[in-house]
């Protein structure tokens, strides 16, 4: 599998196949119904399907700033993994880096990681989430050790792996914080009280309070930052709107 059980453990997983696959530089908008397909857009991010859990059809189209999920059969029940990750990312995901990337860089070097993003909701259960992925190792390929999870919405009876352990300002926003492990990778998750459609921050305000915990030190790589959304049920209609991010050392 190309991506890691990304909520709560699951005993298995539907082995997903190609629907339809649809890529290359996105200008106007683009159709991926691909598992993984994916494409890039103002030659500057990465837009991908992930359709990782299920074998069941599923669509996003691809604007000139993020997408929208335009079909998503999949089902999951709600105490296991999502069905998808559907997302837009800067950086390097699984050998795929988006163009003219300066990830992975190294913590210590980062002098500034900042990212925008508009989320537009739909029925459906799931969550919008923001992932900020870090590895020991300037790491392209595979699975890193530690998922840093922003959960700006949650709809539907999921939860994030692990257990909460307590509160946190970062940011300037307070968020329920859960610890704990999928089997391939540490996750931290940060879970926003009511739904944020959106916001501009500094992505290094949420390394920093991970390195805090003792999750990760200084000498750790940022290897990407991606936005979209894990689906259980449902979820067509959800888009991220406007994606932005940039790291600078």
């Amino acid at each position: 599998m190309r991506r890691t059980i990304r909520a709560v453990a699951v005993a298995g997983l539907l082995v997903a196949s190609t629907f339809v696959a649809t890529a290359g530089p996105a200008n106007a908008d683009v159709t991926i119904c691909d598992q993984y397909g994916s494409t890039t857009i103002q030659g500057r991010y990465v837009v991908q399907n992930n359709r990782w859990g299920t074998s069941a059809q599923q669509c996003i189209n691809v604007t000139s700033s993020g997408f929208q999920i335009t079909s998503q059969q999949g089902s999951a029940p709600t105490n296991g993994a999502p069905v998808s990750y559907p997302s837009v990312f800067l950086g390097c995901h699984y050998s795929n880096c988006s163009p003219s990337s300066t990830l992975p860089m190294q913590v210590s070097r980062i002098r500034s990681a900042t990212s925008s993003i508009n989320y537009r909701y739909a029925g459906g259960t799931y969550n919008a989430s923001y992932d900020i992925w870090l590895d020991p190792t300037p790491k392209t390929n595979g699975v890193n050790q530690m998922e840093i999870m922003i959960w700006f919405n949650r709809q539907g009876s999921i939860q994030p792996i692990g257990s909460a352990v307590g509160t946190a300002t970062v940011g300037g926003r307070s968020w329920q914080v859960w610890r704990g492990s999928n089997g391939s990778n540490n996750v931290i998750s940060y879970v926003a009280p009511s739904p944020i459609n959106s916001w501009s921050f500094s992505v290094l305000d949420f390394i920093n309070d991970v390195r805090a915990r003792g999750a990760i030190t200084n000498s750790w790589y940022l290897t990407s930052i991606q936005a979209g959304f894990e689906p259980w049920n449902g979820g067509t209609g959800l888009a991220v709107d406007n994606f932005s991010a940039s790291v600078s050392g």
